[in-house]
C-alpha cells in the first residue's frame, strides 16, 4: 500500500528570512508567537507566500514553446474559465475569478493546457489586475504570432470586500486585444461565446 508524501515547494535560502519577517509581523500585531497555535505560522506563512508568487521563477514563452505545432487552422480558439488566483500587490490580499483566453491562429496553434499554465503563471506574482490582462495578452501574441490575442479577466478582489470600502459583491472586469480582436465584429463574436453557456 503507498504512502501518502506531502510535496512542497519553497526556497529554502530564502525561508528563514521570510519566517522571521512574519514573526516580527506577529508579534508587532501584539500576538504570542510562542503560543501553540503561532509556533509554526511564520514557517508556514512563508512557504504560502513562496508558493503564491513562484511564477518569478519561470518563463511565460518556454512554457508556450513546448507545446507549439504548424496547424493550418485560422478561425477563433478560446480557453474559457480559466479560474486564477493572485495577490494584489497594493495590500497583499488575494483577488480571484476567471481568465477568458482567445486567439486566432496564423499557421501554429498551442496545446490549450498551456494557456492556463501561462494564465497561472503571471498570476502567482504580485498583481494589478489591468497587468495581468496585458501580461497574458502579450506573452501569446509574443510566443504564437497570432492573428489576434483577446483576454477577459472577471475577479472579485479581497481588498475591496475585506477592508476599505468593504463591497462584498463587487467584480472587476478587465480587456485586452491584438490584432484581429480590435476589429468589433470579432470581439463581439468573442464576447458572445465567453458568456454563453455551451451545451
Amino acid at each position: 500500500m503507498s504512502q501518502y508524501k506531502k510535496t512542497e515547494l519553497y526556497d529554502e535560502k530564502h525561508l528563514d528570512s521570510i519566517k522571521s519577517h512574519y514573526k516580527n509581523i506577529l508579534s508587532d500585531l501584539g500576538e504570542d508567537v510562542d503560543r501553540e497555535g503561532l509556533i509554526k505560522t511564520p514557517g508556514r506563512a512563508g512557504k504560502a507566500m513562496q508558493f503564491l508568487t513562484q511564477g518569478y521563477e519561470q518563463n511565460p514563452i518556454e512554457i508556450l514553446s513546448k507545446a507549439i505545432f504548424h496547424e493550418d487552422y485560422s478561425e477563433m480558439v478560446i480557453v474559457r474559465d480559466i479560474e486564477l488566483y493572485s495577490l494584489c500587490e497594493h495590500h497583499l490580499l488575494p483577488f480571484f475569478g476567471k481568465a477568458h483566453v482567445a486567439y486566432i491562429p496564423n499557421g501554429k496553434i498551442v496545446g490549450l493546457s498551456k494557456v492556463a499554465r501561462v494564465v497561472d503563471l503571471f498570476a502567482r506574482r504580485l498583481q494589478v489586475q489591468e497587468r495581468l490582462t496585458c501580461q497574458i495578452r502579450d506573452c501569446i501574441q509574443d510566443a504564437l504570432d497570432p492573428l489576434g490575442v483577446a483576454v477577459v479577466i472577471d475577479a472579485s478582489h479581497l481588498c475591496m470586500m475585506m477592508r476599505g470600502v468593504q463591497k462584498q459583491n463587487s467584480r472587476t472586469t478587465t480587456s485586452a486585444f491584438t490584432g484581429e480582436f480590435e476589429k468589433k465584429a470579432t470581439r463581439d463574436e468573442f464576447i458572445n461565446l465567453i458568456q454563453a453557456k455551451l451545451s
